[in-house]
């Protein structure tokens, strides 16, 4: 379903994120729990895409299976770095022939390794690049929705590590909305005031197209440490701290007082008109059915 007809059926959208598993027992596991997720009834799935592309095939491969045998609607992440034109016309060309309505138009980090240059800088590039390839879909009939693909791209709340002029930042973003992206998704954050104010500033900015929160709850002391790493310039509130190194030799205090936490974060969310929240899973359903379960969440589906 296009991501706009989403936003018409549902008043607040709720979805997960999954990361393609590198190993058998990975795909395993993952596929173990995806009965929950679909007992949840998102209103969409998405799918990451590694750096410089390295889960390329994984990500297709997960996307099509979730698109095959089950009842969730997936949304693949499509990055920037180290892909020339062909590459995102035959990506999005496999896409569209299983069915895929959307995609979340990144730009990507680049492995360790480094990676060739490729064609496009920005994500904003990437969502020109989606919106030609809807416009010849539509003249061909390539695509199952004459609209083409819904596209999404990232918010940074707290600001981009890489740019720390927050002034600039939202420049770039409203680039990206005018390329003609549909919805953004943000990064993840523990200060709801953080989201409101970035809210306020895309409004000041003529940024209009729906925002959606990203939530990860905390369940252990090294995820908190990972996420530490991976999410450069989040800020970690000193009352969730606080409450964490109470706990902290108990995991399982550990992953209720994330858990509390998140869905307090959700429930203030709720109640101040978010328009959608995005939950990134790390492939697990516990805390987020926990979650569900404490709102008393029901959606459109």
């Amino acid at each position: 379903m296009h991501i706009n007809d989403v936003f018409a059926r549902d008043s607040i959208t709720y979805s997960f994120e999954f990361f393609p598993p590198k190993t058998d027992a990975g795909w395993e596991s993952l596929f173990s729990t995806i009965s929950d997720f679909e007992r949840l009834g998102p209103s969409f799935v998405s799918v990451t895409y590694g750096a410089g592309g390295s889960t390329r095939t994984h990500t297709h491969d997960l996307v099509e299976r979730l698109k095959r045998n089950t009842h969730l609607d997936p949304i693949p992440h499509l990055t920037c770095v180290g892909h020339v034109a062909a590459d995102v016309h035959e990506i999005l060309s496999r896409y569209a022939a299983v069915g895929v309505s959307n995609i979340l138009a990144l730009r990507g980090d680049p492995p360790r390794q480094g990676v060739p240059d490729g064609d496009f800088r920005f994500a904003g590039e990437l969502v020109r690049a989606i919106r030609r390839f809807n416009e010849s879909a539509r003249l061909s009939r390539s695509h199952p929705d004459q609209r083409g693909f819904g596209i999404g791209v990232a918010g940074f709340p707290e600001g981009h590590p890489q740019t720390p002029n927050r002034l600039v930042q939202i420049d770039h973003l409203k680039a990206k909305v005018d390329e003609g992206a549909d919805y953004i998704v943000t990064q993840l954050f523990f200060d709801n005031r953080a989201f409101f104010d970035f809210q306020e500033r895309c409004v000041l900015n003529g940024i209009k197209v729906p925002i959606i929160a990203g939530i990860m709850p905390i369940t252990t002391l090294e995820g908190l440490k990972r996420m530490a790493e991976l999410a450069g310039g989040t800020n970690f509130p000193a009352p969730l701290l606080r409450s964490i190194q109470r706990c902290q030799s108990d995991p399982a205090s550990v992953a209720r007082v994330g858990v509390h936490w998140a869905t307090e974060q959700c429930r203030d969310l709720i109640d101040r008109g978010v328009r959608g929240i995005h939950f990134y899973t790390l492939n697990k359903s516990d805390a987020t059915r926990q979650i569900y379960e404490t709102l008393g969440v029901r959606t459109s589906r």
